[in-house]
């Protein structure tokens, strides 16, 4: 989409081929570009990023009540706190997707499912 700089009350402003106006500064603002087609794809993608995140939110929090339940189950039947080789298992699993990123993942969702060591 072609955009043109005018003048409007001493204001820069960007006007779209569909008249649409916007204060040349806002967008860039919001999305790191003056180009409003540049602007619309980022917000797009933006929108994307915040169902995944709060897809990423909920499974988070349902993984961390299961895996609370799974240690209160098994403490209440005389098990150990830990299973170190569950643990293991986890780390290495995401180690190997993820790289080391996965590894510092890992460690952040076994804690919220068992608390700090």
């Amino acid at each position: 989409m072609m955009t043109d700089v005018v003048e409007s009350s001493g204001s820069p402003a960007r006007h779209d081929r569909t008249g649409d106006t916007e204060p040349t500064g806002a967008a860039a603002a919001r999305t790191g570009t003056d180009d409003s087609a540049a602007a619309e794809r980022i917000v797009a993608i933006r929108e994307r990023i915040d169902e995944i995140d709060r897809t990423i939110i909920a499974l988070w929090q349902e993984r961390a009540g299961l895996s609370q339940e799974v240690g209160a189950t098994r403490m209440a039947s005389g098990g150990t706190r830990l299973v170190l080789s569950r643990e293991r298992e986890i780390l290495e699993r995401f180690r190997e997707a993820l790289g080391a990123d996965g590894t510092q993942l890992a460690l952040l969702l076994l804690r919220a499912g068992r608390g700090p060591l």
